[in-house]
């Protein structure tokens, strides 16, 4: 036998150094995941066991007293719900609007791809960036002022890219083959997007944009200049006016306040209700996903 001629092993007898890297990096991954799971647990866990005392009827439902120190966070909860409504009414119209240009019209040429590349920068900008943009254009340069319109608008501008990027996948993931039968059997170029994209993409935009609306939901920076109040002793007036937010709300329990017995109490429970509510927004993304799943199949 030729020396020289090339060994080939075979497949299902690999060598034992190629059996012990795999196992090392199998159990390399498996210790990784276990222990961001575990330390995710550890939070959740430790918010809820330190929480639930907190919560009850008039913690939910009461105003809030001494700064927010005592009483309840009605306010809090509403303002909260009014900037995710806000986002939501901006924010989902035009991310898909915008994908759905990108995807479907938009000509595939270098100035598309620019447009892509700025999205994908934007969708990683610091939300505190964004807070200032927020103060710089709506509260000052629009004339909005600190108000629930000025904050919904700049969480809108962070939340679009997640929006845009998310939406854009799903209609890449429809194959090409249902457009080009629609267009072949005389359909116009909407008539092939409503029927024959949309309903067979509406599950992954709808996921990935109310999920970053829930990321929305629990960031503190871009409202801090633009939308929220230490302390309101009264329900939120509409969007034109400050509102108390749970994400700023905590953020004020935990720097600005002793942290006596009651002030950590109303710490946990403000945390745990806006975790509640994060948890409830992707319950509510999940939810859709499955339904619109179950009535498409391709």
């Amino acid at each position: 036998m030729n020396d020289n001629q090339p060994q080939f092993s075979i497949p299902g007898q690999a060598p034992a150094a190629r059996k012990i890297r795999d196992a090392i990096t199998k159990w390399a991954m498996r210790i990784v995941t276990y222990f961001i799971v575990a330390v995710v647990a550890y939070i959740i866990l430790d918010i809820v066991i330190k929480g639930i005392p907190a919560l009850n009827w008039e913690f939910l439902t009461a105003m809030p007293r001494r700064g927010g120190r005592e009483g309840g966070i009605l306010p809090v909860i509403l303002g909260t719900l009014l900037l995710v409504a806000g986002t939501i009414v901006v924010a989902l119209p035009l991310g898909i609007a915008s994908a759905i240009y990108l995807s479907e019209y938009a000509r595939q040429n270098r100035f598309t791809k620019i447009i892509r590349l700025a999205i994908v920068t934007l969708a990683g900008v610091p939300s505190i960036v964004f807070g200032l943009f927020g103060l710089g254009l709506f509260v000052i340069f629009l004339g909005f002022g600190t108000s629930a319109i000025a904050g919904s608008l700049t969480l809108a501008c962070m939340a679009l890219p997640t929006i845009i990027v998310a939406s854009e996948e799903a209609l890449r993931a429809v194959p090409q083959g249902l457009r080009e039968a629609s267009l072949a059997l005389g359909a116009t170029r909407w008539q092939t997007i409503c029927s024959n994209v949309l309903p067979y993409s509406i599950s992954g935009m709808i996921t990935g944009s109310i999920l970053s609306i829930g990321r929305a939901a629990g960031e503190t920076a871009p409202i801090l200049f633009t939308a929220a109040a230490a302390f309101l002793p009264f329900l939120p007036r509409g969007f034109g006016s400050q509102v108390m937010t749970l994400p700023y709300h905590l953020f004020v329990l935990s720097v600005q306040y002793p942290q006596s017995a009651e002030v950590q109490s109303m710490k946990y429970g403000t945390a745990l209700v806006l975790l509640l509510l994060v948890l409830g927004i992707n319950l509510i993304a999940i939810i859709l996903r499955i339904r619109a799943r179950r009535k498409t199949r391709w």
